[in-house]
């Protein structure tokens, strides 16, 4: 085992005599400054070099702040969006609104969201029982905006529809609901079972 010189001469901290081996010189290394920005492209990296100088990125990051929190919000809003269209509760209005006979007559065949990206409007909190959506549809002979407006009094209690209707575009509003069957969102299976 070889003993290594210290930074200070050649002496251990035990300051005991070193004993080199044959044909050793210690070298001592310049610090090579940092490529610049024309300096030509770095062929070899030494591990010693200096390293660059770090710019303030505080002016950068207080122009960067803005664009990534409104790219944060955007998100974030659109996420909420995503989960409302796929709830089970736009699904199954939308499938209401394509049976109902005064949609059909309204609106025609093929009803679907009006949007290739719907946006889903409203309040949507089934834990404390209020819901309250509006969303743009379409069909084959023309377009409207649904609500549908659900309620539930009591914490264990059953949602109530308090609306559904279909305003057109010629500014018509159609009540769903004034059909023969009443509330189509009934869960009539759940109280045969209670």
């Amino acid at each position: 085992m070889h003993p290594r010189p210290w930074s200070k001469g050649l002496t251990n901290p035990l300051r005991l005599p070193l004993r080199l081996p044959p044909g050793y010189a210690p070298t001592k290394r310049t610090l090579i400054a940092a490529p610049t920005a024309n300096s030509g492209p770095l062929l070899s990296r030494r591990s010693d070099r200096a390293l660059p100088s770090i710019p303030s990125s505080r002016k950068l990051w207080l122009k960067t702040l803005p664009i990534f929190l409104s790219v944060i919000t955007v998100s974030t809003l659109a996420i909420f969006n995503y989960q409302k269209a796929s709830s089970s509760i736009v699904n199954a209005t939308l499938y209401a609104l394509r049976t109902s006979e005064a949609g059909k007559r309204e609106l025609g065949e093929q009803i679907y969201f009006r949007d290739k990206f719907p946006w889903i409007w409203g309040e949507m909190n089934q834990l404390h029982g209020r819901i309250d959506v509006r969303f743009a549809v379409k069909g084959t002979k023309g377009s409207g905006m649904m609500r549908f407006r659900s309620v539930r009094r009591t914490r264990m209690g059953y949602f109530e529809t308090r609306e559904w209707s279909l305003e057109l575009e010629d500014g018509r509003v159609l009540s769903l609901l004034d059909e023969e069957r009443t509330d189509p969102f009934k869960n009539t299976t759940l109280q045969a079972e209670a």
